[in-house]
């Protein structure tokens, strides 16, 4: 890799990868493409080192004139993809931007890598960031998800990732476009938009809000801490094998209920309430999720087997450095959280699930000494 372009390098896993990046090999130079949505911010990348060679493009990756544009004057030989609509939620509401995004877009990526490819003659290798959703849900004791689960998407957002996964392996297939796909497990940690489980709960606990838990809170998911989902994609995009697939997990099976109740226990020590309580006490239990799966789990045996991947964070350091990371960047925090985005977000998703539709952000409640 010498020359990188980064779809959707501005959002939460994108904007981690980069940063790996420039920790990697500062002598890349790195292309952003982001259409800049309400996940992706242009900020996020303000602490690139200094003297690290990257260029920010805004725009969508369905404009194919943008695309092949931004591959022949940057001379990309590898693209990392990670552009997507990516909540199961907002898929339930919205699903045809689901369908333009994640599979049109994918698709003009591929054309657009396919004819700058014929044109000059230079292979340009592709790396498709993908889900195990696609995967479908597992019952208790069924296997873990590996490379040979047949699909069995069950959301419009797991269904068009499906797609796009397919469309990347006939384009191997047909027109020998040197592929490589990762699906992984739920990912979380810093710049992660507050919409999803764990980000939520800090924001919300931070603020004095119910902490709102689907169903009985049993769901069981493989939590993967966005550092260690960078590396793999790393060593995927520099060293995979072409036309293959890796699977990437964080090798735990907490329920949805007790990841909640460990960011309570860790805000309990690092930022305890002024009033003693525990912020377990904001637990609410809400209305589940249409189809909502019951069970995720990946086995990540081949990664670690023919590329040498490990991780580095445990689950519960892995928490503890997320929350961290939120009680250390109350400004971008706050960025966020007073924008029409979110807070439309939050009544769209949460109106009508009892006591849920009180998550609105606000300003935080008072607290003790911060530890």
């Amino acid at each position: 890799m010498k020359n990188v372009l980064v779809t959707g390098g501005a959002g939460f896993i994108g904007t981690n990868f980069v940063y790996d990046l420039a920790k990697k090999d500062p002598t890349l130079r790195v292309v952003v493409l982001d259409s800049l949505t309400y996940a992706g911010r242009k900020e996020n990348l303000n602490r690139l080192p200094m003297g690290f060679n990257w260029i920010f493009a805004h725009g969508n990756i369905c404009s194919r004139d943008l695309v092949e544009k931004l591959l022949r004057e940057y001379s990309i030989d590898t693209v990392v993809h990670f552009a997507a609509e990516s909540h199961v939620d907002r898929g339930i509401k919205n699903p045809d931007l689901f369908i333009q995004t994640n599979i049109v877009g994918t698709f003009t990526l591929l054309e657009s890598l396919r004819a700058v490819s014929n044109e000059t003659g230079q292979a340009i290798r592709f790396h498709h960031v993908s889900t195990d959703e696609v995967f479908g849900a597992l019952a208790p004791g069924d296997p873990a998800f590996n490379e040979a689960t047949p699909y069995a998407p069950r959301s419009p957002y797991s269904a068009s990732k499906a797609s796009s996964d397919h469309l990347v392996r006939a384009y191997w297939t047909t027109y020998g476009l040197p592929i490589t796909i990762s699906n992984c497990s739920n990912n979380y940690g810093p710049y992660q938009f507050p919409e999803k489980l764990i980000p939520l709960v800090i924001v919300n606990a931070l603020a004095g809000k119910p902490l709102p838990v689907y169903g009985k809170g049993d769901q069981i998911r493989d939590w993967l801490y966005v550092e260690d989902h960078c590396d793999a994609i790393y060593r995927i995009a520099d060293q995979g094998t072409p036309g293959e697939t890796y699977c990437i997990g964080g090798g735990n099976q907490p329920t949805n209920l007790s990841i909640v109740k460990s960011i309570c226990s860790i805000l309990d020590r690092k930022r305890p309430r002024a009033n003693g309580a525990s912020y377990a006490d904001l637990i609410t239990f809400v209305q589940d999720r249409p189809g909502h799966d019951f069970r995720y789990e990946i086995d990540s045996g081949k990664i670690r087997r023919t590329l040498g991947w490990t991780q580095k964070y445990g689950l519960e350091d892995g928490l503890a450095a997320t929350v961290d990371w939120y009680l250390s960047n109350s400004a971008w925090l706050s960025g966020i959280l007073s924008g029409k985005a979110y807070s439309d977000w939050v009544e769209r998703n949460y109106s009508g699930r009892g006591n849920a539709a009180e998550t609105g952000a606000r300003e935080p409640e008072e607290a003790g000494p911060q530890r």
